[in-house]
């Protein structure tokens, strides 16, 4: 078990550019990710669809894919990125702090989304304690909703719907770095 976690916080180190990740010892790799409170600032005068969002902040929300589709019509209008993550997926862990850094930057912008795919509440929720969102995600235990943007053959999957509702790409498997998520938000987050 040491091994895994000596790999995974050098994993953390690099995938994050390095000196981002911290506080790597009980078997989990912590990041330096922005806090709650400044991603509520800096989201601060978002769009009514985005802010609607903001307040959701961290949350896991209810309503399988009929509740995910129709927050997808309601965000027509805004691009849409959704991470399908799970509490045991390594790469789900390492990537969540690209994602909420990207969030925070663009979250004026665009709208993002998480979608928490076969796994328990609690290991989601303590996920989500340890490294926290500032957008909400969906209870998806049997990947009802993953498969609404053909998302579930691997862990992470990454959703780009552009500002017209259609989806634009799916990638398959985690970011390593910003530099990558940055790349792919440019390119079908439109």
């Amino acid at each position: 078990m040491r091994r895994i976690t000596t790999t995974l916080c050098a994993t953390a180190l690099l995938a994050l550019g390095g000196g981002a990740a911290t506080g790597c010892s009980g078997g989990e790799a912590q990041s330096a990710a922005p806090s709650q409170s400044a991603a509520r600032a800096a989201l601060k005068g978002s769009p009514p669809k985005l802010a609607a969002v903001h307040e959701q902040a961290n949350d896991l929300l209810e309503g399988g894919p009929e509740a995910f589709q129709a927050r997808l019509r309601e965000l027509r209008g805004h691009p849409v990125v959704v991470n399908k993550w799970a509490s045991w997926c390594g790469p789900c862990r390492l990537e969540f702090p690209i994602f909420q850094r990207q969030a925070i930057k663009r979250g004026r912008e665009i709208a993002f989304l998480g979608v928490n795919s076969n796994d328990s509440d609690r290991g989601a929720t303590q996920l989500l304690e340890e490294l926290p969102l500032s957008f909400p995600s969906y209870r998806d235990p049997d990947q009802e909703i993953a498969a609404v943007f053909k998302g579930t053959a691997a862990f992470p999957t990454t959703a780009f719907y552009d500002s017209k509702g259609k989806l634009a790409y799916v990638r398959q498997g985690p970011y390593r770095d910003q530099a990558d998520l940055a790349a792919d938000i440019e390119r079908y987050a439109r």
